[in-house]
């Protein structure tokens, strides 16, 4: 990243006991060129298995992704993912950052965050949420009914 230190929000309890984290990230645009994007990555333990992330820039769109927990994890100090998003730790050293990318149709993007807040945060998620219990509430006979039935014919 750039010398600046990125603005980390603690993380807070939003309703319904999601968890929410808000960074400042950058965007590579190339070697020498970065954009500022606000960050919010929530966690809804209801959806256990992902982590949706809501990529604000200044005066352009909001963009939301939802990205695999435990890809999220991986990334933070390995090479994670494949295709669509892809994550991997670009040092190792302290207050070190990783690169996401996101990948949709023929547009890509880079980005730049700072492992330690997001580290930690993705840690308090799993304290929500253990790994490998994140189906333990799932009732499978209704989901495979639910399969069997198919999509629902829409209303008029």
């Amino acid at each position: 990243m750039s010398g600046n230190q990125p603005r980390v929000q603690d993380p807070r309890t939003a309703p319904h006991g999601r968890r929410r984290l808000t960074l400042d990230i950058e965007r590579v645009l190339d070697v020498s060129a970065r954009q500022a994007v606000r960050a919010e990555f929530r966690y809804d333990p209801e959806l256990p298995l992902t982590v949706s992330v809501e990529f604000l820039v200044e005066g352009g769109p909001r963009v939301l992704w939802r990205i695999g927990r435990d890809l999220l994890r991986q990334g933070l100090y390995a090479m994670s993912g494949l295709g669509d998003v892809q994550m991997w730790p670009s040092s190792v050293e302290e207050g070190a950052t990783a690169r996401l990318q996101l990948v949709s149709g023929d547009m890509a993007a880079l980005f730049e965050l700072p492992i330690p807040p997001l580290a930690a945060w993705l840690e308090h998620t799993y304290s929500l949420v253990p790994a490998g219990e994140e189906l333990t509430g799932v009732d499978w006979d209704a989901t495979a009914a639910d399969l069997l039935r198919g999509p629902a014919a829409p209303s008029d």
